[in-house]
């Protein structure tokens, strides 16, 4: 991972290898983010999502193996017990342009993602 400061953004570049949400929050850890958004694209593999449930009773993980271009990767990220938690939102586009969508757990940079982290000075948490 390589990154620069301008302001209160952070441009972050993710090499292949990676793991995305991992990578992500222990870069909000060192850097103490505590509030912000996140924005990114790039090419991942092997990455686990939670389907959107609109009841919340019937989340479920779907591992989706292969390559895939995150078109793009949201969020946010707040602090809950003092620790960065990131919501990530991924559409995941595979090489027959089907589309998947949910909240990342873990994909891992297949080439370069190019990740904006915008923050905030201030928290928000528990």
């Amino acid at each position: 991972m390589e990154y620069k400061k301008n302001y209160y953004k952070y441009l972050i570049r993710l090499d292949p290898g990676e793991e995305i949400a991992a990578s992500l929050k222990e870069f909000c850890l060192r850097e103490k983010v505590g509030l912000g958004s996140i924005t990114g694209v790039g090419l991942v593999n092997n990455a686990t999502i939670i389907l959107p449930s609109f009841d919340n009773q019937n989340t479920q993980e779907q591992k989706l193996n292969g390559n895939f271009e995150l078109v793009p990767l949201s969020g946010n990220i707040s602090l809950r017990q003092n620790q960065p938690d990131l919501q990530l939102q991924a559409k995941l586009v595979n090489t027959e342009s089907k589309i998947f969508n949910g909240l990342l757990l873990k994909a891992t940079a297949s080439s370069v993602c190019q990740i904006i982290i915008d923050t905030i000075e201030s928290e928000i948490g528990d």
